[in-house]
């Protein structure tokens, strides 16, 4: 039997690297399918945007905790649940990630995207990277930033709500589902404005392989306005906003322990096996990183 080798942080950064590329592969293939092969809808979007977020986690989640979003890395180390030395490399392999799965959608997809669009313009770039009302409405740079910090909050405060073990967080194996589910709400409830980025790589990694590409104007919106930048800081600035809100309204408020006592006719939040395997002081008693728990979890 192999012996199995101590993680580290090469495994880490392999770990996210592999889930964010799952989870672009499917929401980069999805959004060309639709827009240049007319097959799907939006529905069929958010969809496969969920599905790329469930199984992205599943990959990566117990080795890194599966952050797959520079946004989640930042409020998590903002609020002392993560190490603020590991932001810059989990963001440069979950951008790295997106990247490589950008441009094999690229690929996969050359002959359909140039019929539909063979300048390479606006009319295709929302295939990789988001733009301001999805390159049709009328939603300039200020709508765009305010729905981006509006919808990476909601994703963080449920995040948090989802990874708090002293609340009532689904069980490891399901985590992944809930999570995904969140994304396809956000995109069916808040997809207009800006396109859900809702996080930096998934927006950066591909509209850097657009430019490589053959897309010029990738780093502009249609207004020729620079504005790759909005679907970056944004998201950073909303998620340490979702996290914090999250914190103030509820974590703060949540028993230190899973087992102590709850009042009676709540909806017990805990089992005990549960509670016997949650000591106090356990550093599970707290978010430890983002979907599911881990066996390391000293390592944060």
């Amino acid at each position: 039997m192999a012996l199995r080798r101590p993680t580290g942080m090469v495994g880490e950064l392999a770990a996210e690297f592999a889930g964010t590329m799952i989870l672009v592969l499917f929401g980069t293939a999805v959004v060309a399918q639709v827009v240049a092969g007319g097959i799907g809808d939006h529905d069929s979007i958010t969809w496969a945007w969920g599905f790329g977020v469930m199984l992205g986690v599943y990959v990566a989640a117990r080795i890194s905790g599966a952050h797959l979003n520079p946004a989640v890395s930042v409020a998590l180390a903002t609020f002392g649940k993560f190490e603020w030395r590991k932001v810059a490399p989990y963001a440069a392999a979950q951008t790295a990630g997106a990247f490589v799965a950008a441009l094999l959608v690229r690929w996969n997809y050359t002959e359909v995207i140039g019929k539909y669009d063979p300048g390479h313009t606006v009319k295709s770039q929302g295939i990789f990277s988001t733009l301001p009302g999805n390159g049709g409405l009328p939603v300039h740079e200020w709508g765009a930033f305010r729905d981006q910090v509006i919808g990476t909050a909601i994703l963080l405060f449920l995040i948090a709500a989802l990874s708090d073990v002293r609340n009532m967080p689904p069980m490891s194996n399901l985590a992944p589902v809930v999570v995904g589910l969140v994304v396809v709400a956000i995109g069916m409830a808040w997809g207009t404005d800006a396109g859900y980025a809702i996080n930096p790589a998934r927006d950066f990694g591909p509209r850097l392989a657009s430019w490589l590409t053959g897309y010029g104007s990738a780093w502009k919106d249609q207004y020729g306005n620079v504005y790759f930048y909005i679907p970056i800081i944004a998201p950073l600035i909303g998620g340490v906003i979702g996290m914090g809100l999250y914190e103030g309204l509820v974590g703060r408020f949540m028993p230190a322990t899973p087992g102590d006592a709850q009042e009676e006719g709540r909806v017990p939040t805990t089992d005990p096996a549960a509670e016997q395997q949650l000591a106090p002081g356990d550093p599970r008693a707290d978010m430890s990183g983002i979907e599911l728990p881990r066996g390391d979890y000293q390592r944060h």
